[in-house]
């Protein structure tokens, strides 16, 4: 039951995104979960009309649980600072640096931080040909949670056929080979390492469908490996001004040693799932799911 004293939440699911499913289980995984830890919890489905729906409901605290385009790259975290609500995750500018992925590079880049060649290119020009050398992997340059992740192997028979709903701008970035590893930030700690292991390339499926992938937690690679990607992500969270929780992922060319570790981006607004890897990266610490909720509501502010 909500005690009398508990902030009312606002969880903001769903949106206008390419993940919008994703986000509606993560709003709805992160509901129950604080209503678990005793809060008033109003769900809230982010439509065109949300700043109307967030003036008539006064929420004292939104729970952001959006992924994506809109909810995580500086948009809603704009509204609720006009709106002066306080929200979770990170603010404003670092929404919008991390969600821009050539801009990430570029912090990371002046922290120090490993990332391969990339350029950003108009989608006719990628589809009429090779704008770089492959092997190379072409994205969205604002997407998250690989939405629109092409692999052109050295093989190909030309360039890759990129789907009409592309955006006009995506980015091409040198192919990495290698294991995919990730860690988590929450507030000034990086929790641990997770080893992804898929059958084919981590695509959306892979991260989100039951069985899609397996996580090694913590992740059995070399201590040297473990340490770096656990600075690495610490670094790359402050650099860019995050807040809240954050996840850095990397790709890790074993045959390289240290030199094959490189960063490919950081998420403001990690998947809140069962398949998730930061709630699974959480329970690995002893911190459980409800915890990590709550620690977020606790952490929420405007001014971020």
């Amino acid at each position: 039951m909500a005690s009398s004293t508990s902030p009312r939440i606002a969880v903001l699911k769903g949106g206008l995104s390419a993940e919008r499913e994703v986000s509606l289980v993560s709003g709805r995984e992160c509901a129950a979960a604080l209503r678990g830890e005793g809060f008033e919890v109003l769900e809230l489905d982010a439509g065109p009309d949300l700043a109307a729906v967030l003036k008539a409901e006064r929420p004292e605290i939104v729970f952001n649980a959006l992924h994506g385009r809109w909810g995580e790259d500086g948009c809603v975290q704009g509204l609720l600072e006009w709106l002066r609500i306080p929200y979770t995750h990170s603010g404003v500018l670092a929404s919008a640096l991390a969600m821009d992925k050539e801009r990430t590079k570029a912090v990371y880049r002046m922290a120090g931080l490993p990332v391969v060649d990339s350029l950003l290119a108009s989608a006719d020009a990628v589809r009429k040909s090779h704008v770089m050398e492959p092997p190379y992997v072409v994205k969205p340059f604002n997407e998250g949670s690989s939405v629109g992740v092409y692999l052109v192997h050295e093989a190909t028979n030309g360039p890759p056929q990129l789907a009409a709903d592309m955006p006009d701008t995506v980015m091409v970035e040198a192919f990495v080979p290698g294991r995919e590893l990730t860690t988590t930030v929450m507030g000034e700690h990086a929790l641990t390492v997770t080893d992804i292991l898929t059958d084919g390339w981590y695509d959306y499926d892979a991260k989100y469908k039951p069985g899609g992938s397996r996580h090694v937690v913590p992740a059995d690679v070399p201590d040297e490996i473990f340490a770096a990607c656990m600075d690495y992500a610490l670094r790359a969270h402050r650099a860019l001004g995050c807040r809240g929780i954050s996840r850095t992922d990397y790709r890790w060319d074993e045959s390289r040693g240290l030199d094959g570790l490189i960063l490919l981006e950081t998420n403001t607004q990690p998947g809140m799932t069962p398949t998730s890897l930061s709630p699974e990266q959480g329970i690995a610490c002893d911190v459980s799911f409800g915890a990590m909720c709550r620690w977020l509501v606790e952490d929420a502010s405007c001014n971020r």
